[in-house]
């Protein structure tokens, strides 16, 4: 009966398909496994069962993708069947939806070469950016050769379906009534079935990631994360009293130094410096894309591509243990503007109502500095725009126009094509940007007024490409030519701004966001989150390594406390140089929550799950460990708390 439903019906063509579909799915989660070979499980149960989850998910996707066309096959009367019509529309459709199958395929591909995952938010947003990821693909790949590959391998797929003769049993069958009722039947209820009862979280069996991720199916994953793109805690995480919650987190929070505002749930409160200053050094801040601890000399990388980092290192406030917050680049914006651990699902400068939050600017408001935001591309990439207009700063970036909108009154100052020397799919270079906010603290300078200058730079990005006889390796070769050119860009600033009369009073700070990996096989990989964070030009006495672990909301207490000042709050982190500060780290990705004490590691997962582990830096793997009640409910707290004052606007 299947035999004669693939050769000799009206279904003929679908059954091609559907079958073509499920074989080339499986080569290619083959293939992820073959890229993977030395970190996936082969054993011989977890193999199958990898497999056959895997198809168990094509299976779904299939049905969803095919129910247009089966609906037309069913639909369509008997005496219509293999008319011009009937013929245009099969071949248009079957040919469209291979082509972009078969890009989808290809686009799996560079998004696992990327990112070690199968689609999900990530792809998600990068949808609604279509400029640079389009730009970024052009100058990352053989655009033309890559388009030209799809439609031969379209063109091979639709000459297969042809030669089989599976066009012409469609065009010359007709179908019967049981027929049309069977196909129609089995697609709604396999479509009711997956829509309502399968969720993408099932596929992640395994406690090896990426056995898991290649289990899932890549188009079932992009809609899944689609329809959840943001998370409310208590819907999805495991969660306490919130009398009890905020009550062990102020207790965290809690020193000598501080004083809350209220008993409710806030954690505002008062921070008195025993010497308070009022000077007021201006502060040059460079989050820097991508920027790994693995890249440096300080932390063993023997490629010598980031000398002026590594010479920073001796002679500047250098934390040696800290930790990112997430795994993409407004996730480290977020940490370090709100310092707030991270909040499930999508980063609060994405969200709705994330205006007039208090934040690092409102610190630096209250002193009457001028805030400034730098950004080589567009600010409306993933929200930038809107998110640091609304919280105070001055945008200076390569888009047009003067005003965000009639919500953000900020003014937006175009960087000019006469300013710009050398720029890519993700905005110009390094040197160039430095070279603007050089130029606009001159201005501050000229008109005495103290400024915050907050700089994203943006070439140790894919295609990693930048001014070409800067540095000795190629540019657009490879990731390390990137971070040597950064460095490079990075000696420049400190050798020119060493030339202004501001330079004296200005200390300037450098973190990264995140990683330039942050994929393994354990649910989190820990190693991947360590991230070097340098405060340089303070009087020379105040230079250290600091060796506690920490994590990126602990920055600015830090350098708040080393400025004496006396400042509100309402941040998670805390000062690190404080003798009671308590060694933590708080990381995860846009599902997972973690808190990380010294080795200890607590894993916070949707569906209300939680896991605990060791961690062993040597290898970077995780052991499981018993559950610690104490350890468990302070993890919860930490993100419920986040959670709740973003929530219901009490970080406004």
């Amino acid at each position: 009966m299947f035999k004669s439903f693939i050769s000799h019906s009206r279904f003929s063509l679908l059954a091609h398909f559907i079958l073509w579909f499920l074989i080339v799915s499986q080569l290619l989660r083959i293939g992820f496994f073959i890229w993977q070979y030395d970190e996936v499980s082969w054993n011989i149960i977890n193999l199958f069962r990898t497999l056959l989850t895997g198809l168990f998910f094509d299976i779904g996707t299939i049905t969803f993708v095919s129910l247009t066309a089966i609906i037309y096959y069913v639909l369509m009367p008997n005496r219509w069947i293999g008319s011009w019509a009937d013929k245009i529309l099969v071949w248009f459709f079957t040919a469209l939806t291979i082509f972009i199958l078969v890009f989808t395929f290809f686009a799996e591909l560079t998004f696992w070469d990327e990112f070690r995952t199968r689609f999900n938010f990530i792809a998600v947003d990068y949808l609604i950016y279509t400029h640079e990821v389009v730009s970024n693909i052009e100058e990352s790949y053989p655009l033309p050769l890559l388009i030209g590959g799809v439609l031969l391998i379209t063109a091979a797929v639709l000459l297969a379906f042809y030669k089989t003769n599976a066009f012409t049993h469609t065009f010359t069958h007709h179908a019967s009534l049981k027929s049309r009722l069977a196909v129609l039947g089995t697609a709604a209820v396999l479509a009711f079935f997956y829509g309502s009862f399968i969720t993408n979280y099932q596929a992640e069996w395994s406690s090896n990631r990426y056995n898991s991720e290649i289990s899932k199916s890549g188009i079932y994953s992009f809609f899944a994360a689609f329809r959840n793109n943001q998370m409310k805690y208590n819907e999805f995480y495991t969660s306490i009293e919130n009398d009890k919650a905020f009550a062990l987190i102020k207790g965290k929070l809690s020193d000598p130094n501080s004083k809350y505002s209220n008993n409710g749930y806030s954690i505002h409160r008062t921070i008195t410096d025993s010497m308070p200053s009022e000077e007021k050094k201006n502060v040059v801040f460079i989050l820097v894309e991508s920027l790994s601890g693995s890249f440096l000399k300080e932390f063993g990388n023997e490629e010598n591509i980031t000398p002026f980092m590594d010479s920073l290192a001796q002679k500047s406030v250098f934390f040696e243990n800290l930790y990112a917050t997430g795994t993409r680049t407004v996730r480290g914006m977020e940490a370090v503007t709100l310092c707030i651990p991270p909040t499930p699902g999508q980063s609060i400068v994405k969200r709705p109502e994330n205006d007039n939050l208090f934040t690092v600017c409102s610190v630096f408001k209250q002193r009457n500095y001028d805030c400034n935001f730098f950004y080589g591309g567009d600010g409306y990439f993933d929200n930038m725009n809107a998110y640091f207009g609304g919280n105070g700063f001055t945008i200076y970036d390569r888009g047009r126009g003067s005003v965000l909108s009639d919500k953000i009154k900020t003014t937006r100052n175009n960087i000019n094509d006469s300013e710009v020397t050398f720029e890519n799919a993700w905005g110009i270079c390094d040197e160039d940007i430095f070279n603007k906010m050089l130029k606009v603290a001159d201005v501050q300078y000229k008109n005495n007024q103290p400024f915050f200058n907050f700089i994203m730079t943006t070439s140790n990005h894919r295609p990693y490409t930048y001014p070409s006889g800067k540095i000795d390796i190629p540019s657009g070769k490879s990731r390390e030519g990137a971070v040597k050119y950064t460095d490079f860009a990075l000696r420049e600033l400190f050798e020119k701004a060493k030339t202004k009369p501001w330079f004296k009073n200005t200390v300037f700070v450098i973190i990264a966001d995140h990683c330039a990996s942050s994929a393994g096989k354990d649910e989190i990989d820990v190693k991947n989150y360590h991230i070097p964070a340098f405060i340089v030009n303070l009087p020379e006495a105040n230079n250290q390594k600091i060796q506690k672990q920490c994590s990126q909301i602990d920055l600015w207490p830090t350098l708040f406390s080393m400025f004496h000042w006396n400042y509100e709050s309402d941040f998670f982190g805390k000062n690190v140089l404080d003798p009671k500060f308590e060694e933590r780290a708080l990381l995860g990705t846009y599902r997972k929550l973690v808190l990380m004490k010294k080795d200890r590691v607590m894993i916070l997962s949707d569906q209300k799950k939680q896991a605990s582990y060791t961690w062993n830096k040597e290898d970077n793997s995780l052991k499981p460990l018993r559950m610690d009640k104490s350890f468990l409910e302070e993890t919860i707290s930490w993100y419920q708390t986040a959670d709740y004052l973003f929530t219901n606007k009490l970080l406004k």
